[in-house]
């Protein structure tokens, strides 16, 4: 039996971290580490000793032993983070993800690792950005809709469903869209990277297409005020600065420009989500996480 586990680092709300967990948990993780980018995270009291759920909590001691520092970008405190796991895991698959992205598969995950050729090295998942829809339930994470990248050239797409504030996307996306992926355990020289790998002689490691049955469903910027409030790191030194047009349009736009902004990319708005279907761009999914944690975590978090 092929055996796969999870890995990330996190500095979110208890019940996101309690619902990224209780997800992997049902999806069949044999472990799930989470590193505590906060290492007085009330989170990591909430979970450890929990089954199959190992809470490391990135203190100085623990900086010290890795990286003889803390790194000082989340960056790269992630990739030293997944380095780690990788060289002793004790599983023959790792998936690094964040808190706020919740693999689907279309069979079990185990069944698709286990049917990789020897050479196959990472196994890529393609990302599906959550829209927003005020009138859903809260759920934690909330969203039912989720849109995938455009087809490359199809810019004139981009501004059909967004307007003129499709133009400033990546392909459509608000986030990344290259996914994040599965490492195989046990390679030597293989140095693992927040979307890919790379071998210690500089090359990147071969992913191949997003594999057929994996989506990772993000949820980048379902809530709009959490969204405004992270706005300005995201721009100054998150995945933000990464795209300069998009970049300089948000610093300069007023508050009126972002709520407008964010309407037209990011709500689910019945003719978006239509547009979306009829293009094949749409995946729909209920991920029932306050239901998850209370079968998993009973009594943690109010229902």
């Amino acid at each position: 039996m092929t055996r796969w586990g999870i890995a990330a680092t996190v500095m979110a709300p208890a019940d996101q971290v309690l619902a990224f967990a209780a997800h992997y948990l049902d999806l069949g993780a044999h472990r799930i580490w989470l590193h505590f980018d906060d290492p007085a995270d009330p989170a990591a009291r909430l979970l450890a000793g929990r089954d199959r759920i190992t809470v490391i909590r990135c203190d100085e001691d623990y900086w010290q032993d890795l990286a003889g520092d803390r790194p000082d970008t989340h960056q790269v405190r992630q990739v030293k983070n997944i380095g780690r796991i990788l060289r002793k895991a004790g599983v023959d698959w790792i998936g690094h993800f964040d808190v706020d992205e919740f693999l689907l598969a279309d069979v079990p995950v185990a069944e698709i690792l286990a049917d990789q050729p020897p050479d196959r090295l990472i196994v890529r998942a393609e990302p599906w950005e959550a829209l927003h829809d005020p009138a859903l339930p809260d759920d934690i994470f909330t969203a039912r809709a989720f849109r995938r990248q455009l087809p490359e050239g199809a810019e004139d797409l981009a501004h059909r469903l967004y307007g003129a504030p499709g133009g400033l996307l990546d392909r459509g996306m608000l986030s990344h869209t290259v996914g994040k992926c599965f490492f195989r355990t046990g390679i030597r020289g293989m140095v693992p990277r927040i979307h890919g790998a790379r071998m210690k002689d500089g090359d990147w490691v071969f992913g191949g297409r997003f594999h057929p049955d994996l989506a990772l469903l993000h949820f980048h910027a379902q809530d709009a005020d959490q969204w405004k409030s992270r706005l300005p790191y995201r721009l100054s030194k998150g995945a933000y600065q990464y795209r300069p047009a998009m970049q300089a349009w948000l610093q300069g736009a007023s508050a009126a420009g972002i709520d407008l902004f964010y309407d037209r990319i990011q709500t689910a708005r019945p003719d978006l989500v239509r547009a979306l279907a009829d293009h094949g761009l749409l995946r729909e999914a209920d991920l029932a996480l306050r239901a998850k944690v209370a079968a998993r975590f009973p009594g943690l978090i109010a229902a």
